[in-house]
């Protein structure tokens, strides 16, 4: 069973900038999309970006473009969520999750990713 957390999450102004950490331990996630999700409050959970095992594929919501940033480290098993220009919107429960299946690409649908974290909470407030 894979276990990921997330790591960062914290309170911050807006047009501030904040950097999300995905890890697991026991497992590689080297040889897995890794997506981040957020959850509103009062809203359903929505995708953000994703980053594929090889690194160079991205896919992100235009929310995010221009704005945040999906990278990995897979020496450290690790992929990261650098989020800047952060607005009252953006307040959320940020997750990391990972599909069942290496070397995928699924796309920004919660319902293709079996793995997920806690969660790691973003405040963007004044």
């Amino acid at each position: 069973q894979m276990e990921l957390m997330e790591f960062g999450g914290g309170l911050v102004k807006p047009g501030g900038s904040l950097t999300l950490s995905c890890t697991t331990s026991r497992f590689k996630l080297n040889t897995y999309t890794v997506a981040w999700f957020r959850q509103a409050p009062g809203k359903e959970r929505e995708g953000v970006m994703n980053i594929d095992s090889s690194g160079n594929w991205v896919h992100y919501e235009d929310f995010a473009k221009h704005r945040f940033t999906i990278s990995r480290d897979d020496a450290k098993t690790t992929v990261y969520l650098q989020m800047s220009e952060l607005r009252v919107e953006d307040t959320a429960v940020y997750y990391c999750a990972v599909p069942r299946d290496e070397y995928t690409r699924p796309d920004l649908n919660e319902k293709e990713y079996h793995y997920w974290g806690l969660g790691t909470e973003v405040t963007v407030s004044s």
